[in-house]
């Protein structure tokens, strides 16, 4: 596996955010990995296990989550924030015509970068994410975002994991193991808390925004949907949508996955593939 490099980007404000990467430039598009929205960088290092032989691939942890530093103001972590924080961070490591893989928030950004930034993009990569959300999947985010089990040890989380998130793709308990340690991390209480600030909970709720300029803003843009088949989050009718509006989209279903695709699926990895082959 290529090995990974850390790198500490200070923002505009001079908070730390950290990100990770791997494989070396070349002619290939570099690959820049958006999370979920309280999800780490570290969540791709299997993708790019799979794709850093021959090209960049960049993944960070937003403001707040994962490795990067904790803001004093809740507002600092509005995804206009968020945004300017991607754009620091393309900016100050070089990142230029990169396919953007964005993960249900991350997919969101890509969107907005298409709006703010479209000279960033060579592509993109939206996985379970689209313009309207699953009212079920939205307030389970609220709640699992919210909440600080404290589990005793990874297992206890691991199992937690195992019976909220059922439909995820892992196959044994190693899987779930790692998921949790990417998900907690020990406390000075020596009790495993959330690895990001619980008060993004926060910056969710309020009235829906709508978002279909945004997805609008990809036209022009080769476009690849990962969709997990049972996803909560990103429901059929608005894959439907996105289609109609979208006819030369590509879509690959991950069957009988939730939100979200780990992208080391078969049906995931072989659209991936393709997709960046095309390019």
């Amino acid at each position: 596996m290529t090995s990974a490099r850390e790198h500490r980007v200070s923002a505009w404000d001079g908070l730390a955010i950290h990100a990770t990467s791997w494989g070396e430039e070349s002619d290939a598009p570099p690959l820049f990995c958006l999370p979920g929205l309280v999800r780490s960088g570290e969540d791709f290092a299997r993708f790019a296990a799979a794709h850093a032989g021959g090209r960049r691939v960049v993944a960070l942890d937003y403001p707040g989550r994962g490795r990067s530093g904790r803001a004093r103001h809740l507002a600092r972590y509005a995804p206009e924030a968020t945004l300017r924080d991607i754009l620091d961070v393309a900016a100050a490591l070089s990142l230029s015509r990169a396919v953007v893989v964005g993960t249900s928030f991350g997919g969101l950004m890509a969107m907005a970068i298409a709006a703010l930034r479209p000279g960033l993009l060579r592509g993109v990569v939206l996985n379970d994410i689209g313009p309207e959300i699953g009212a079920a999947g939205e307030a389970f985010i609220r709640r699992f975002v919210a909440e600080d089990p404290a589990w005793p040890d990874l297992a206890s989380g691991a199992r937690h994991l195992r019976t909220v998130l059922p439909y995820l793709s892992f196959t044994g308990e190693e899987d779930w193991l790692e998921f949790a340690r990417l998900t907690y991390e020990e406390g000075a209480d020596g009790r495993f808390h959330p690895r990001w600030d619980r008060r993004i909970a926060g910056m969710l709720g309020g009235p829906p925004r709508d978002l279909w300029p945004f997805f609008d803003a990809l036209e022009g843009v080769p476009l690849l949907l990962v969709h997990g088949g049972a996803s909560t989050l990103l429901l059929e009718a608005t894959v439907e949508r996105m289609r109609a509006r979208r006819p030369d989209m590509a879509v690959a279903t991950v069957a009988h996955v939730g939100h979200a695709p780990t992208l080391a699926e078969p049906a995931a990895e072989a659209a991936i593939s393709r997709f960046l082959a095309a390019l």
